[in-house]
């Protein structure tokens, strides 16, 4: 059987991002009640931006990780058929992000 790239995904443990997303939704939802509450675009939108950064804030954690166990670890099995994998996905990850 093939390993899929969510089992992949499960070596790293991704648990000290858990209080952060918990504090990214309780941000997303008292938005949500301030734009039903008709409160000033410009508040919305210092609201919308403190969550990005949150939010990037997490995923730079989850990145780091990653790197550090799973890009580490293939590095450390010295095969090519591990490495070549992570490479790619790093560099897809960082194409994503300058478009």
């Amino acid at each position: 059987m093939t390993k899929t790239r969510t089992d992949a995904r499960r070596y790293s443990n991704h648990d000290d991002a858990l209080p952060g997303l918990a504090r990214i939704e309780g941000q997303i939802r008292g938005i949500r009640r301030m734009i039903e509450s008709g409160v000033y675009c410009i508040d919305i939108l210092t609201q919308i931006r403190a969550a990005r950064a949150a939010l990037a804030s997490v995923s730079r954690g989850v990145f780091q990780r990653h790197v550090e166990h799973c890009v580490a670890h293939a590095m450390r099995s010295r095969k090519r058929g591990e490495i070549d994998p992570k490479i790619r996905e790093i560099m897809h990850v960082f194409q994503r992000e300058i478009r």
